[in-house]
């Protein structure tokens, strides 16, 4: 009997059969996360409905030798949740309570499963709601926000995931239950709650998240400006940011990409905009007026040709509907497509913008550009047709540009979809051998078996017996020999 069969039968016996799943073709379900390109169908699937459940996998798994991988909705764009061949997916979309809810102390207690907007319209009614905002919030899941750290739109005042996590029960890569943080504030010690979100599943399992919730601003204001070009708009951005105005979000959505958004979801964006932004204000009501009309001015000094504001809920929903939407709307215009996510300073927009340009002409696989300008954080989206002889090979060439140009530029190769599978081998391009050796120290002293989410983040597998390497005779002792 090989390992794998060592667990299943254990998991069948411990957990029932409805829970594991063996079937070849229910087993493709789950081959690939919203990285559609990568593939690859797991060994096992199990599907735990609460932490004892999650904990007797990952413990099963730890027995074995099985290597583990978790996934929550299966959104994520690195392909971090990319299953393993001989190895378990623990999917933990069962587990959909929402433990506690408190806002009095501001806070939710929330299953790993729990889909992201779910938590504010729980919180809603209490006059609260959980601002990291994923254009997939109708679906993703905290779990998943967690490990990727993810952002949203109004992370640019807000921030992200890491921001409103206060506390987690987590099952390590031994199949221990153990407590990350709290319900306070802060709390003594290594901030080993900071270390395990957005570490992408190589540190354990989340089973429990602890998060806090932001209250309901008391006015929203809401502003679609069209601009002949990416230049313009970019100007405007700068400009608003550079004035000390800080939006709840500004949001760009270049030629191609409104196109796209226009074939799918008819978001109605002014005609002829070689780029639009969408800039939104929230806070006191005095304070937004004020700022509001500041907006206002600075993107008509840019050159914006026609502004548009949000009259009511309703218009509002529908300026945020094709930005939300962005990403699957290209499906409209291109068969395939890579999503992007680098990260440039935003006060050079305009230049990488055009330098994007130049590359996609060069290679002709055609970008279009979707990004939270704000905070200079770029969603290219390359499009190529992976039917066509050359294509998949000349759009990768491309991305991988894209990505150069974020390091150039000081930048980062990922600003909130994570490293996965997609980007592990940029890593080097950003940091040096000692940056990654001590990353996988860290990782290490979580998983030293290596069985949690193996392959991803890291360039190259590596054994957490290895010895990283020494330069010269007179160096100290590296941090593995110490240990």
């Amino acid at each position: 009997m090989t390992p794998l069969e060592e667990v299943t039968a254990a998991l069948r016996a411990t957990l029932g059969a409805d829970r594991v799943v063996t079937d070849r073709q229910e087993l493709r379900t789950y081959e690939c996360d919203g990285l559609a390109h990568h593939r690859v169908v797991p060994g096992l699937v199990v599907l735990p409905r609460d932490a004892r459940e999650c904990a007797l996998t990952v413990r099963a798994c730890a027995r074995a030798g099985v290597p583990f991988v978790a996934r929550g909705s299966g959104t994520g764009l690195s392909g971090g949740a990319l299953p393993h061949a001989e190895g378990v997916l623990v999917v933990t979309s069962k587990m959909r309570d929402i433990v506690e809810l408190a806002p009095r102390d501001e806070r939710a207690v929330v299953e790993p499963g729990v889909i992201n907007l779910h938590v504010t319209k729980a919180a809603a009614a209490h006059g609260y709601y959980y601002a990291p905002d994923p254009s997939s919030q109708q679906i993703c899941s905290i779990g998943g926000n967690v490990a990727e750290n993810s952002g949203g739109a109004h992370c640019l005042k807000y921030g992200f995931t890491a921001n409103h996590v206060l506390g987690a029960q987590i099952v390590t890569p031994d199949g221990d239950l153990v407590e990350l943080g709290g319900r306070a504030p802060d709390t003594p010690g290594y901030d080993l709650l900071g270390a395990f979100v957005g570490s992408e599943g190589t540190l354990g399992i989340a089973t429990r998240v602890t998060v806090r919730l932001t209250r309901l601003p008391e006015s929203v204001r809401t502003l679609l400006a069209a601009f002949p070009t990416t230049d313009e708009a970019g100007a405007a951005t700068s400009a608003i940011i550079a004035a000390g105005v800080v939006p709840a979000a500004i949001e760009m959505m270049d030629a191609l990409a409104i196109e796209a958004a226009e074939a799918a979801v008819a978001c109605g964006y002014p005609r002829g905009a070689g780029a639009v932004l969408i800039v939104e204000l929230d806070g006191p009501a005095a304070e937004v007026a004020a700022q509001f009309a500041q907006v206002t001015a600075m993107c008509e000094e840019n050159g914006a040709f026609e502004l548009r504001i949000a009259g009511d809920e309703a218009e509002r929903a529908l300026f945020w509907k094709g930005r939300k939407s962005a990403f699957a709307a290209v499906g409209r215009i291109s068969p395939d497509y890579i999503v992007q996510d680098g990260v440039i300073p935003r006060t050079a927009l305009p230049e990488v913008l055009r330098r994007i340009g130049e590359v996609s002409r060069a290679h002709g696989v055609r970008v279009a550009n979707v990004f939270h300008a704000g905070d200079g954080n770029l969603h290219p989206l390359v499009l190529f047709d992976a039917a066509t002889d050359g294509e998949t090979d000349r759009a990768e060439t491309v991305s991988g540009a894209i990505i150069d140009l974020c390091i150039e530029y000081g930048g980062s190769i990922t600003g909130e979809h994570g490293v996965g599978t997609d980007k592990a081998k940029y890593m080097p391009r950003m940091f040096t051998g000692d940056d990654l050796e001590t990353m996988h120290l860290l990782r290490c002293a979580f998983d030293p078996a290596g069985l949690a989410n193996p392959g991803k983040v890291f360039p190259t597998p590596r054994l957490c017996g290895e010895v990283p390497r020494r330069h010269a005779a007179t160096d100290p002792p590296a941090a593995a020999e110490i240990f």
